[in-house]
This record gives structure tokens, sequence and C-alpha cells, in this order.
């Protein structure tokens, strides 16, 4: 609890900072009309992963593959390849940079921390006009200011804020169309995750699992804002569907004790995924509440589960999950890739996950049917593996002891329990490649002590019952990124890196995997062997997701950079592996001259 008192005030001090320094800022006009962004339609995000010359989808493409067919970019052609331009965020708002840019027309689009969004001209880094939301005192975002990415649809672009407002933006000026609360900030409810569009609907979820807040998946009338229909995700909570009430989920007590799903958590707050061969959407849920697992048997659903919605209606299709009667605070938000799975000569239309719990799944995308799971992870000891069913098999000498036990009542048993809070895997996304068939997963090899406390619910509180100090497993390294066959659960190759990986990841039709890590590189590897193949310092950490596109007959690469999330702030002793790395806030764009890409 010190540990967050200590963070919630420094929140409350970079609130203060952002409300002063910034009111809705004025876009800057430039002159430069061949920046003008064009719309983008719904086919456009349709076919965003088979379109090289734009990026207009948080993942490129809406099943968030994040593989582009690119190859003018080779491990041969690679040392060509050279910085563009580098844009600066500017002023003091620095802090984690983890956005995902988009492309179109000339256009780049990309938002920074505290709330903001830059346009810029793709080919030279000119801002084009910037927008600032004037943030209130009194947020509470649990793990840094950041902001994931924004959406376009259409004349508009989207992004959430963290007062939990949603925003939608002409995409030419800056100026605001429509402006929608999510929820009460107040109450715990933030935003950063990159909204979904799907079918002329913005669909989004909520932060704040911290705070007893209840997630819910929600869709809006991309046009308008208004709510089209709501989706608890806990049992026992209403749904809405144009305006009235349409089905509740689950049963009201049927894996929760008393009121304790009135306040059970399950955010959605990384966003999910579309497949339009299935027509269903994705979304991951987080860890139950309070963490305090003692006080709330049963399975808890549909905390730390991954669910397939109906984006006509809401509706839960199915649901899976991963650590029913979580005690660890592994949230299932990570994102459910679809893609087709070869196995025993046939082919499965499949999604995989990698858990925070240290496994990697894969399920039946069509009905959530449990296909494989594997560790990725190493020394995981909370469960001793997944059964037949895809259900843990839990070792209960590594799940935090009930204080109500203990000798004072105040503390239970602490545990070593592996991974960590922060997870085999946490919110940076994984890549697919399908040229070699293989997921690139950044995760990271660490433990935690772990004990419980006592706990009760109170309105904008933090809600936890727990305590916790992450520990490295290894002295040599924590992060990893893995390479992972998804037919058969084996690791292919496996890159160590000295701090905890922190940002997303990027594979191309030139058989390279890009990464970016808290030391400062952005890196390329050999996708097929993980051979180190090219590296470029940018003088802050990288916590975000590259991407790539094409632009005069050029491939270009680009990243946000600017070191911070949670490590810094939640990482213990870990966090001693990332001292002295400077913050930062800017994009850097890359890019491979023709003649080089030529020879």
């Amino acid at each position: 609890m010190t540990v967050r008192n200590r963070f919630l005030a420094a929140v409350g001090a970079a609130a203060l900072l952002a409300a002063a320094s910034h009111a809705d800022a004025a876009p800057e006009a430039k002159a430069d009309k061949a920046a003008a962004a064009g719309g983008v339609s719904e086919q456009a995000i349709l076919n965003d992963a088979k379109t090289t010359d734009d990026v207009v989808t948080y993942g490129l493409g809406p099943q968030a593959q994040r593989y582009s067919p690119l190859k003018a970019i080779t491990k041969e052609t690679i040392q060509g390849l050279v910085p563009a331009y580098s844009f600066s965020f500017g002023g003091e708002k620095q802090r984690g940079q983890e956005s995902q840019p988009l492309v179109k027309d000339g256009v780049l689009y990309v938002t920074g921390s505290y709330s903001r969004i830059y346009a810029i001209n793709s080919r030279t880094g000119e801002k084009i006009w910037e927008y600032n939301a004037r943030l209130p005192e009194g947020i509470l975002p649990c793990c840094d200011v950041v902001n994931r990415g924004a959406a376009l649809f259409k004349d508009k672009v989207y992004f959430g804020t963290l007062d939990a407002k949603m925003m939608a933006l002409d995409a030419k000026t800056g100026k605001v169309v429509w402006r929608k609360d999510i929820d009460d900030f107040k109450a715990g409810y933030s935003y950063t995750a990159a909204p979904l569009i799907v079918k002329g609907k913005i669909i989004t979820g909520v932060s704040g699992g911290e705070f007893g807040i209840v997630g819910r998946i929600e869709a809006r009338d991309a046009e308008t804002g208004e709510i089209v229909w709501k989706r608890p995700v806990i049992e026992g909570h209403m749904g809405e569907l144009n305006g009235k009430p349409s089905t509740m989920t689950g049963k009201a007590n049927e894996s929760w004790p008393g009121d304790m799903w009135k306040y059970g958590g399950g955010a959605t707050w990384l966003g999910g995924t579309y497949d339009p061969e299935t027509d269903l959407v994705y979304f991951g849920t987080g860890n139950p509440g309070p963490w305090n697992s003692a006080l709330r048997p049963g399975d808890n659903k549909w905390s730390a589960s991954r669910l397939a919605l109906n984006p006509d209606t809401g509706e839960i299709v199915w649901g899976f999950q991963t650590t029913p009667h979580d005690g660890w605070d592994f949230d299932g938000v990570n994102e459910f890739v679809p893609f087709d799975l070869q196995k025993d000569g046939k082919t499965i239309k499949a999604g995989a996950t990698a858990d925070r719990n240290g496994f990697f799944y894969v399920l039946d995308r069509t009905n959530g049917k449990f296909l494989g799971a594997s560790p990725f992870v190493e020394k995981i000891n909370w469960a001793k593996g997944i059964d037949k069913d895809g259900r843990p098999i839990y070792d209960d000498a590594f799940r935090p002891g009930d204080p109500s036990k203990s000798e004072d009542g105040k503390k239970g048993k602490t545990v070593f329990a592996v991974p960590s809070f922060l997870g085999g895997k946490n919110w940076m996304p994984m890549a697919y490649s399908p040229d070699t068939k293989l997921f690139y997963v950044p995760s990271n090899e660490w433990g935690m002590d772990i004990w419980n406390e006592p706990v009760n619910y109170k309105k904008g509180a933090a809600y936890l019952g727990a305590g916790f100090t992450i520990k490295p497993v290894f002295e040599d390294h924590i992060g990893s990124l893995k390479a992972i066959d998804p037919a058969t659960g084996k690791v292919v190759w496996n890159y160590k890196n000295k701090a905890p990986l922190w940002g997303g990841i990027l594979t191309t039709g030139g058989n390279l995997v890009f990464a970016g890590t808290p030391e400062g590189f952005l890196k390329a590897f050999d996708a097929k062997t993980g051979e180190e193949v090219w590296k470029f310092q940018v003088g802050t950490g990288i916590v975000a997701s590259p991407i790539t596109w094409e632009q005069d007959g050029e491939q270009w690469i680009g990243v946000a950079a600017g070191w911070g999330g949670a490590v810094p702030l939640w990482g213990g002793e870990v966090a001693k592996s990332t001292a002295g790395i400077n913050q930062g806030g800017s994009f850097w764009a890359f890019k491979l001259p023709k003649k080089l890409a030529a020879k």
C-alpha cells in the first residue's frame, strides 16, 4: 500500500501539472495541403493487414497480428536503414510513451502521455496539429499516465483520456467533434487503450480494476458517440441495448459470494480485436476485486477471462477463463489474436493469447474450445500445469494466505509466486507471422513475494487487500523475447534482455522481428533464428509498438520513444535494472532509401 500511496501522490501532482499547463489546446494550422488526411472506410480497416501504404488500425489489421507483408527491409538490406526524423512531444510531460501510431495519406497520428494526440507530416515530421486534453485533479490511473493509441474512421480520429472520456476529433484540424463520458473518474475509472472500430461502431473497454470498478465492453455510434450497447463482464450485472436493459451477464452469485460481484473488477483495460471471418469481437478481462482471494471463494466469472461478443448486440457468444479464482492479479486482458492453425493436416480457425499467468493458450476462435496451453516463462509455481479442459492445476502452497486465519488477523502467509503480478506478459502486444507461423511474445522472467491483507470497498480508494515485492528469477536477464510455435507450444528461439521488456512487437515479410528495449534500442531480429541483425539507440527507453509502412516507394519503420509505464512504478527490486534510464517523449521515423533497397 505504501507503494500505491506514493504513486497516487505522484499521479495527483502530474494531473495538477496537466490541468495547469493546457486547456483543450488550439490546433496548429500548417500550410502543407499535401498532408491533409483522407477518409478511412470500413473496408480500409478490414484490409489494413494487406495494404502497405497506410496503417489505419491498432495492430495492423483488426485481428492485430502485427504483421506487414513489406519486405524491402531484410537482414541483408537493414544496414541501410537510416533515421528520417525525430518528432518531440514537447514540454515537461514525459513519462511512459506506449502509443502505436497510425498513418493515412501522408499524415501520422500518434498519442502521447497525459492524453495528448498529434498529427504530423509522415514524410518530414512537421507538426500539423496537436490536441491536449485538460485533465482534472484527482485522476486515478494505476500504472502511469500512458495512452496506447488512437483509431481512424471516415473523417475522424478517436482516442480516450485518463479522466475516462472518449474523444472524436476532426482528422484534418484536430478540433473536437464530440466528447463523451465513459464513467466517473472519481470512482477509479480511466481510459488508456486504443479504440476498436467495427461496423461503424467504436468499441471500447474501461480501466480501473484496482479500484473496485466493474469491467464492461461498450459500443458507440462512431458518428455521434451515442451508446449502442453495454456488456458488463462480471456475473449479475445487466447489459444494455439501444438504451434499454438487455440480458444479464451470467447468473448472480453463481461464482461470487454475497455482494462481492457488485465491486468485482474485471477491467477491460487493454481493448480488443475483431475477426471478420467469425464476426466476433474478442476482449480480455482483468483481475477480480479485491486481490485477496480469501474474500471471494468461487471462480469469480468473468474476471481473468477472454470473451467473444456479437458486435451488433454485445451478447457474449463464448467465454474462457484463464485464471479462475485469481489470487495473484493475473489479469486476462492480453490480446486474443485470431490466426489459422495448421495441425494434423487440418486448418483450424484458432486464436492465441499469452496470459499474465505465464501460459500460452490456443483456443478455437469460433466457440472458445480449449486446444492447448504451454508455459512460456520459466519457474512457474502457482500452477502445476493446465488440465485437459484448460483449467489450471493449482498448487495451493503458492496461493497467499487468508489474513483472517493469521495470528494478528492483519497479514496472511507470504508466498513467493512466479510469475509476478506484472505477468509473464503484460500489455505489450505480441505479433504473428503467417510466413514463419510463429508468434513473437515479449515476456518477462520475474516472481513476487505476495501476501493478503484485510480490505473493504470504498469508492475511489485502492481495493487490493494485498502487498507485494517483485523480484527477478534470473541474475542475467528479466526480459525475454520468445518465438513460439502455436501448433506445439514449443519455444523456437529466445532473446534475453537484462531489463524487462515493456513494448510491443512487429514482424514483416522481410523475415524480421522488431522490438524496443528499456535501454533505448530499437532492435531487429531474424524471424526464423532470433539473430540480432540491427539496432539503433533513441536516447530513452522504448515501451511502445513499432509500425511499418510504404511511402514514395520506400519502406519506413516508426516507433514512439519515452521510458515509463508500470515497471519503474511497481517494479520493486527489478526496477534496479532500469535505474538511470532517462525519460523522453518523441516519435522516431526510419526509412530504407530506394537505392539501398534495390541492392
